[in-house]
């Protein structure tokens, strides 16, 4: 038998370990850094929490953090179609592999693709509303995304089209791993298509949801600036304000790192905070479940 020296698993790890403390520790030491500075060129003066007292002032800002949290409202939306669509695969309707494919295609097209595509798609006078006019349904066609009132809705519209397929695929692999018998036995049993879907297959969903749910409440906090800047550059106004964007036009618009880096640092709090809730809610699941 091999003997090792207790150590000797952590002197393997220490090179893996020590690249992702430079390629991920220091950037993120460097921005909390940057935050409580003044930046000129590379470095700048000490000036505490004066950059936080300026974005919390900015109505800008707070617009932008309003506008996150509205956009947060798609996460239940993923779940909720993710885990229908997954269910009426997982029944094996006729081209249920087509659909599967057809669902999943939008997750791996280029966002600035989707952008341009919808931008066009979406202007007053584009393919949309003209379709709408063509089968008398001319009242419903706005401007989607030049409309103060509308274009953060389509923008979130285009970005539940585009992930709720990576959703679909997470939660057909589970369905497709489970035991068939159990889905048989309630239906034997009587169970309507409601009931199973309830009290049988969404429990044994739940570690694929709440993986869903933290990846899609990142998402909509920390990933939606490619959707706004193809597709609005934050307008109408600012409509479609966003902290993503906000962070971009301090950071290379308006040469101001310190403030780009202080939002960076609210952004990154708001984010650990939603999700370390999720994550003590699996903790605690998965030792009720052990017990």
């Amino acid at each position: 038998m091999l003997r090792t020296k207790p150590w000797t698993p952590y002197l393997y790890l220490a090179p893996v370990c020590l690249l992702l403390a430079f390629v991920f520790g220091y950037p993120l030491i460097a921005v909390f850094d940057f935050s409580f500075r003044r930046i000129r060129g590379a470095t700048g003066p000490f000036i505490g929490l004066e950059n936080y007292r300026q974005i919390f002032k900015d109505e800008v800002f707070q617009q932008a953090i309003v506008h996150n949290a509205q956009l947060l409202l798609a996460v239940p939306i993923l779940v909720i179609v993710g885990i229908v669509l997954a269910v009426l695969l997982y029944e094996r309707v006729r081209g249920w592999r087509i659909y599967r494919t057809v669902l999943f295609a939008p997750f791996i097209i280029a966002i600035p693709v989707i952008g341009v595509v919808f931008s066009n798609m979406l202007s007053l006078n584009g393919a949309v509303n003209e379709m709408l006019r063509a089968v008398g349904l001319g009242f419903l066609a706005l401007d989607w995304l030049g409309s103060a009132q509308m274009a953060l809705w389509s923008v979130m519209a285009i970005i539940i089209w585009h992930e709720v397929g990576f959703g679909v695929v997470l939660f057909l692999a589970r369905l497709l791993s489970l035991n068939e018998e159990i889905q048989e036995a309630a239906r034997i049993d009587g169970a309507t298509w409601w009931q199973r879907l309830w009290f049988v297959t969404i429990p044994q969903l739940k570690d694929v949801t709440e993986f869903y749910a933290v990846v899609s409440v990142i998402t909509m906090l920390a990933w939606v600036f490619p959707f706004v800047y193809v597709m609005t550059r934050g307008g109408p106004g600012n409509a479609t304000q966003v902290m993503e964007l906000y962070i971009f036009n301090f950071a290379f618009r308006n040469s101001l790192p310190g403030i780009a880096s202080a939002v960076a640092v609210i952004l990154f709090l708001i984010t650990l905070a939603l999700m370390i809730p999720l994550f003590q809610l699996r903790a605690r699941g998965e030792m009720e479940g052990a017990e």
